[in-house]
């Protein structure tokens, strides 16, 4: 058996979903290592179109379990919604059978909800762009032993006692800040019908992590966001709470280093976010409006219109180095389809110096991209399955971008379908 993680090597959107849908299929697990609801990953396969929140997306493959671990954030509300519908759209795929919730996850609470939103109120003019999810105020809980694990909802005293310690020092932070005060006797009750809920799903993911290793079946970890959102090596602080690296996958999934056999890195054709922060390659007018609206590059979670770029190849390269990436999977090719001329951003161009690597948030604002430039091709690529198929540029547009990435692109993503993709070998 392998294992292999999936990690975006962007800034998130880069269409991690469609390659775990597409990787699943001879797997006996998937795992999403960490992150809360506050992104999503879109999968089209024959089922449908789905957003996924919380729900791996190895979901869709009836042999395959699904495990969110130790290193996420559960909204319980969210997760039991998100089952419900994939119930009632999909009830052949058994899922409730197949899902799982290591009893370490943490429960996003509603405090940590309201004090995301009334945070980002208070920045003014340097807001971050969190989603509102409760993400951060999670993640500083659990780092500060502040927090609520999923196996805490099902010790009712304990819990009674936990909280009766930590709500007055949430109140005290919400008035400063305006918000109303949360009420004990309240989140006990919702903690109670959140244990009911989720029983059916709760395991103790070692002995499940560990039944997988030593089976004849391969490994998944899934990751959300990229690695210009990594806590310590993206552009802080417009970054997320947790580590969407091939190492946070190792410590969020409970998976020794050594046991992760490749690292697939996810890229898109062109580069997108949703976010504050430095974006070098950025574009406006016509163009980016026709990337936006065809590549309906907006957010999974929000809806918010996707910031949209050329290729950084730049950021692709840190998020090898970085993560030690066995294979690219670049994605959306097709979304370049019919454009004469597509720049690839290869080094920045900072005060009279030539950078190859990520700089610091600051200079990384000041960074100016060096392209080099591709001719297009007028050949539509979309559905493509072989390499033989796509245009001569197109190829050759790919070879450039694993030739500045310094590692190879295995995989090519022609269309949002699961069957719209090119496997190199």
């Amino acid at each position: 058996m392998t294992v292999t993680c999936v990690i975006g090597t962007q800034w998130g959107d880069e269409g991690k979903g469609k390659i775990v849908d597409f990787l699943a299929a001879d797997c006996g697990l998937v795992i999403r290592f960490q992150g809360s609801d506050n992104a999503g990953h879109t999968v089209v396969n024959e089922h449908g179109r789905f957003g996924l929140h919380l729900v791996p997306s190895g979901i869709f493959h009836g042999k395959v379990r699904n495990l969110l671990g130790p290193g996420t954030g559960v909204n319980p509300d969210s997760f039991l919604t998100e089952i419900n519908g994939l119930d009632e759209k999909v009830p052949q795929l058994r899922v409730r059978e197949r899902i799982m919730i290591a009893e370490r996850a943490h429960v996003i609470m509603p405090y940590h909800r309201t004090l995301d939103g009334a945070q980002e109120r208070s920045r003014g003019d340097l807001l971050q762009g969190t989603t509102g999810r409760g993400n951060g105020p999670l993640y500083a809980d659990k780092h500060a032993r502040s927090g609520i694990q999923i196996a805490d909802l099902f010790e009712p005293e304990y819990l009674r006692r936990w909280l009766e310690n930590t709500i007055p020092e949430k109140s005290a932070q919400l008035a400063r800040m305006g918000e109303e005060p949360p009420e004990l006797e309240s989140i006990l009750e919702r903690c109670q019908v959140w244990a009911e809920g989720l029983a059916p799903y709760v395991v103790d993911s070692f002995g499940v992590v560990q039944e997988a290793l030593a089976s004849d079946r391969d490994t998944l970890l899934e990751g959300q966001l990229g690695i210009m959102r990594d806590i310590n090596w993206g552009h802080y602080p417009y970054v997320t709470s947790s580590s969407p690296t091939a190492g946070g996958a190792s410590i969020g999934a409970g998976i020794p280093p050594r046991r992760i056999d490749a690292v697939v890195g996810v890229a898109k054709a062109f580069t997108s976010s949703v976010g504050e922060g430095p974006f070098p390659t950025e574009l406006s007018g016509p163009q980016a409006e026709r990337l936006r609206i065809e590549g309906d590059e907006f957010g999974v979670a929000t809806g918010r219109p996707r910031r949209v770029g050329w290729m950084d190849a730049v950021a692709v390269r840190y998020a090898v180095a970085l993560n030690g990436v066995t294979d690219l999977a670049l994605t959306k090719l097709d979304l370049l389809d019919g454009v004469a001329e597509i720049p690839i951003c290869r080094a920045y161009e900072i005060a009279g110096e030539n950078v190859e690597w990520v700089p610091n948030t600051h200079r990384l604002a000041r960074a100016r991209p060096v392209y080099d430039f591709m001719p297009g091709w007028d050949r539509p690529t979309a559905g493509i399955s072989t390499w033989r198929d796509l245009p001569s540029n197109a190829r050759a547009y790919v070879e450039r971008v694993e030739e500045i990435a310094g590692t190879p692109v295995r995989y090519i993503g022609t269309g949002q379908a699961r069957e719209d993709i090119v496997c190199r070998w």
